[in-house]
C-alpha cells in the first residue's frame, strides 16, 4: 500500500509517498513512469494541496442500499451521476467558504472517491480495477435548495460546483480492497469542541461498487489519469454553519479535514 499526495515546498509543487511524518519525492508522472528522486521532505516542511488535478470529477447520487431505503426510494438500474465543474476542487485543510450568491442550506456528504490510473473507454468489471489508481476521502458539498429550486432543470452541478465544493484528500492511498472501507463523517459545532460522529457506514452497501462504477461510466465517457469519480453518499448527511470542522475519515487512506467559513 503507498500513500501518493501532492505538495507545495518552497514555492515549488511536488508529489510522492506519504511513509510516517516524511514524504518521499518522486519525479515525472504520478500515473505513469514516476521516479524517485531520492529526496525526502518533512510533512511539517509543506503545504498539503489536492492529491491530483482531475480533468473532471464525476459524482454518483442514490448509490446505497440503506439510503435509498430510508428515502423510500427504489435503487437506480444505472449509476445516475452528475459532473463537477474543475474550478470547486479543495484539498486537505483549506477553508470551504460559503456562497456570496447563496443563503440557503449547504451540507457534506462524506464519500469514497476513485481516482482513474489510466485512460479507460469501454472496459467491463473484470477489467476496471486494472484502470483503478486508487481511492481517496471525498467531501461532495451541496447547496441542497439550489437542486430543485427550479421546477423545470434539477440544477446539480450548480449546486455542487460553488468554489472549493469538491473537497478531497488529504492522499490517494493504492493496494486497498475497497469493499472492506468504511466510511466516517466527524463534525465540530462552532465554538466547540465535541466532536459528533455524523455518518458511519461500509462502502459494502453500495448498489454499484467501485469496479461496477468505473466499468458502467466508461461506456459512457472516456475516463483519464487523474479523474476522480465520487460513489455517492450514505445516511448521516447534514448541514454546516460558518465555522464547523468537517473530517471524513477512511481508514487505510486517512483523515480529510476541513472548515466551512464565510466567504
Amino acid at each position: 500500500m503507498l500513500h501518493w499526495l501532492r505538495f507545495r515546498h518552497k514555492e515549488a509543487v511536488g508529489f510522492g509517498t506519504l511513509e510516517e511524518d516524511r514524504i518521499k519525492v518522486f519525479e515525472g508522472d504520478m500515473f505513469g513512469g514516476a521516479k524517485s528522486t531520492g529526496v525526502t521532505v518533512g510533512l511539517e516542511e509543506v503545504e498539503i494541496l489536492i492529491p491530483c488535478v482531475p480533468g473532471k470529477m464525476l459524482a454518483l447520487w442514490n448509490n446505497f442500499h440503506a439510503l435509498a431505503e430510508k428515502l423510500g426510494m427504489d435503487t437506480p438500474p444505472e449509476p445516475l451521476y452528475w459532473v463537477k465543474t474543475d474550478g470547486c476542487y479543495l484539498g486537505h485543510g483549506e477553508n470551504i467558504l460559503k456562497p456570496t450568491s447563496y443563503d440557503g442550506k449547504v451540507v457534506f456528504e462524506g464519500e469514497l472517491g476513485i481516482v482513474i490510473g489510466s485512460i479507460c473507454s469501454g472496459v467491463n468489471e473484470d477489467q476496471a480495477p486494472d484502470y483503478i489508481f486508487g481511492y481517496t476521502c471525498i467531501n461532495d458539498v451541496t447547496a441542497v435548495e439550489i437542486v430543485n429550486r427550479d421546477e423545470t432543470f434539477p440544477q446539480w452541478t450548480r449546486a455542487k460546483s460553488f468554489d472549493t465544493f469538491g473537497v478531497m484528500g488529504p492522499v490517494i492511498a493504492t493496494g486497498l480492497d475497497p469493499e472492506k472501507l468504511v466510511v466516517q463523517t466527524f463534525l465540530t459545532k462552532p465554538g466547540t469542541t465535541e466532536v459528533q460522529e455524523r455518518q458511519n457506514y461500509p462502502v459494502s452497501d453500495m448498489v454499484f461498487s467501485p469496479k461496477a462504477i468505473v466499468s458502467k461510466i466508461s461506456q459512457d465517457v472516456t475516463l483519464f489519469p487523474g479523474d476522480v469519480i465520487c460513489c455517492g453518499t450514505s445516511i448521516g448527511v447534514g448541514s454546516m454553519r460558518p465555522g464547523t470542522k468537517i473530517e471524513v475519515n477512511i481508514d487505510g487512506i486517512g483523515t480529510l479535514s476541513n472548515f466551512y467559513e464565510e466567504n
